[in-house]
């Protein structure tokens, strides 16, 4: 299945969204495979750069009764040059004029940049295009001033570079987490946070209004993988077509937990997210 960035568009495409995806891969069959993929699920890859020099991310899972035992990655880590940054922004630029959002994904395998995302940045803003991020800490990004930050608690705190250490069931008892938005409000300044918390629910976070808890609503969690990818395209979709965050919130929390109830990188369509609202 399509992974990490293509798995948020295949997100989106299942919602019925025109949906075009931009990054680097190899000049290899996997990268043929990927495209042969992406083509059935109607994403439009032509922003997807090829360079010989660098392996398409291919992830392999071991699972035995319905439970991952191991996952093998072939990768390439290495930051995108100068030249391959520039074709990709080019690429970026150009669809950018029919453009609702964008959703960048980062997932540690060297695309995303500072410098990239600055420029996205710019570009976003000088159009009025909503831009949403999910974070990776390990890069220590500037992430400042995005309309919309989709961590998951380790990496909230990760980024607010405070200790987990007061764990509650409450999320407004939980004195760190509360302290961890605060900062991370402060400091970043995003639109919107929205802090996943696995069973937990989610955390949604402005500035200058208290925050908003949503509890999971998930019947059965079967495989958590690519869940966040599922909470940035549908939160993303959502504000596109004129939904509040907290509305937003709340169907992208749905869809969630329709996607965890799947085996492997899942979607959810039009039609069960409506049969998800109709069982509350």
């Amino acid at each position: 299945m399509p992974g990490g960035a293509a798995n948020v568009a295949r997100n989106l495409t299942a919602l019925n969204v025109p949906t075009e995806l931009f990054g680097a891969i190899g000049n290899d069959s996997a990268a043929a495979q990927l495209k042969r993929l992406l083509a059935e699920q109607k994403i439009g890859c032509a922003g997807l750069i090829a360079n010989a020099a660098r392996h398409t991310s291919v992830k392999t899972r071991v699972v035995a009764h319905k439970q991952q035992i191991v996952r093998i990655d072939r990768e390439t880590r290495d930051g995108l040059d100068g030249k391959l940054s520039a074709q990709l922004l080019r690429a970026l630029k150009s669809e950018l004029k029919n453009a609702d959002a964008v959703i960048v994904g980062d997932y540690g395998k060297g695309v995303v940049t500072q410098p990239l995302l600055n420029e996205i940045k710019s570009l976003c803003r000088e159009r009025g295009v909503w831009l949403s991020l999910d974070p990776k800490p390990v890069h220590h990004l500037n992430l400042s001033n995005l309309s919309l930050i989709t961590p998951n608690r380790k990496e909230a705190f990760e980024l607010a570079d405070l200790p987990d250490e007061t764990r509650n069931h409450n999320p407004f008892a939980d004195k760190n987490l509360m302290l961890v938005a605060e900062r991370l409000l402060n400091e970043l300044r995003p639109a919107v946070l929205l802090i996943t918390l696995g069973e937990l629910g989610m955390l949604l976070c402005q500035r200058g209004q208290k925050p908003f808890h949503i509890p999971t609503v998930a019947q059965e969690v079967f495989d958590v993988s690519g869940a966040g990818d599922t909470v940035i395209a549908t939160f993303t979709l959502a504000i596109a077509a004129g939904a509040s965050p907290i509305e937003a919130a709340i169907l992208s929390n749905h869809a969630a937990g329709i996607v965890v109830g799947k085996i492997g990188t899942a979607t959810t369509s039009p039609e069960e997210l409506l049969k998800s609202f109709s069982h509350r």
